[in-house]
This record gives C-alpha cells, sequence and structure tokens, in this order.
C-alpha cells in the first residue's frame, strides 16, 4: 500500500480501535494456484502478541485455510471513507488549483495463518463471536436459541482460523495535506452531506 508520510498512522491503540470499529475485513492470501481473497469478521485479541492475533472462520468448502500460503495473509480492514469534491476546498476560490479526492481510513494487518479444525474451539469461537455482534439488538440472539443438533452441524461445517499478526499498517487518508481552512471545508461538506462519521474522523 502507497504510504505517504502524513497519512501514516503509528498509533497502536488508534489502530486496535479501528480494527475493532470494521464489521468485515478482507482475509487476502497467494497460494500456489494464486490470490484467495474472502470478506469475513475477524476478532482481535490485542493482548495476544506483540501487534494482537485475529480469529475468525471460512466455509469448510472454502480452499483458503487449506491451500499452503506463500509468505504471510494480509488481513484488510476498511473504516469511514467518503468523496471529497473540491467544491468544499476554500483554496478553490483562491487559485483553482484543487482536484477530487477519496478521504478513508484503513488498516493492512499481515501474519501467518493457522486452520483451525476443532469442533469445540469453532463452537466456543462463534459463541463469543454471535455476543458480539448480537449485543446491539433489542433481543439479542444467542447460540443457545437453536436445537444443539443444528448448531453441531453448522459448526462442522466451518473451519476456524488465527493469525498472529506481525505487522501493522494504518492509514488515515483524512486531508492531513490541505491547509486548515480547507480540511474545516471537508468537515462542514461531509457534515452536511450526513456523513457524520467521516466528518468525525476527519476533525481527530
Amino acid at each position: 500500500m502507497y504510504l505517504p508520510p502524513h497519512f501514516k498512522m503509528d498509533e497502536l491503540g488508534a489502530i486496535h480501535a479501528a480494527m475493532r470499529a470494521s464489521r468485515l475485513a478482507t482475509l487476502v492470501t497467494t497460494t500456489a494456484d494464486g490470490l484467495i481473497g474472502t470478506p469475513l469478521p475477524l476478532m482481535l485479541a490485542e493482548g495476544e502478541g506483540e501487534y494482537g492475533t485475529l480469529y475468525g472462520h471460512v466455509a469448510r468448502p472454502n480452499p483458503q485455510w487449506k491451500l499452503p500460503v506463500i509468505g504471510e495473509a494480509m488481513a484488510v480492514f476498511t473504516g469511514p471513507d467518503a468523496y471529497v469534491t473540491p467544491s468544499w476546498y476554500v483554496t478553490k476560490a483562491e487559485h483553482g488549483k484543487v482536484v477530487p479526492t477519496w478521504n478513508y481510513v484503513t488498516v493492512q494487518a499481515r501474519g501467518p495463518l493457522r486452520a483451525i479444525d476443532d469442533a469445540a474451539w469453532v463452537h466456543a469461537f462463534v459463541t463469543r463471536l454471535t455476543t458480539r455482534h448480537e449485543a446491539a439488538q433489542a433481543k439479542p440472539w444467542a447460540v443457545t436459541d437453536a436445537p444443539p443438533e443444528f448448531i453441531e452441524t453448522m459448526t462442522r461445517a466451518i473451519v476456524g482460523i488465527e493469525i498472529t499478526l506481525t505487522a501493522l499498517t494504518g492509514k488515515w487518508k483524512v486531508s492531513q495535506n490541505r491547509g486548515t481552512a480547507d480540511r474545516a471545508g471537508v468537515v462542514g461538506g461531509l457534515q452536511a452531506a450526513g456523513l457524520i462519521e467521516a466528518a468525525r474522523s476527519i476533525e481527530g
């Protein structure tokens, strides 16, 4: 990933927060058969290893867990993003030397991938993952709400994965290369467009 110094995020806490906030990541591996990419929710265990450890699961028929990985696996997390029109820049009226761009937050997390083909582990992990994503529901669904034999069948159909992270690359492309007035214009434009979260990210 191209990473100009002014867009680089080094603060581990901010990177972890962006990973936690991203509800879906893309797992990418290089194999002898070529690249494989799978969108999936991943859970971050921040205290495991220097940079943390990622856990998830894939469908058993998915070849990504079976094919040996060349090098390391990479999980891509995407945060807030928004199109930025030059019309929001104060400098447009001053000299006109402005162009459209896209602001975004992204994290690339790398490390060796390990498959966990263990029904008990998968059941425990799916329970934790479900609890996390159901927490915001008015009436959270629990794994125990479904018949045990059905859950057993479903857990046999998936395989766990673990990525012990060796590197994290965070990119916060949020108008840091613009002057104060232009940044304020971007925030105002995003707020007017109803993109409050993107605006807050830029303000930060």
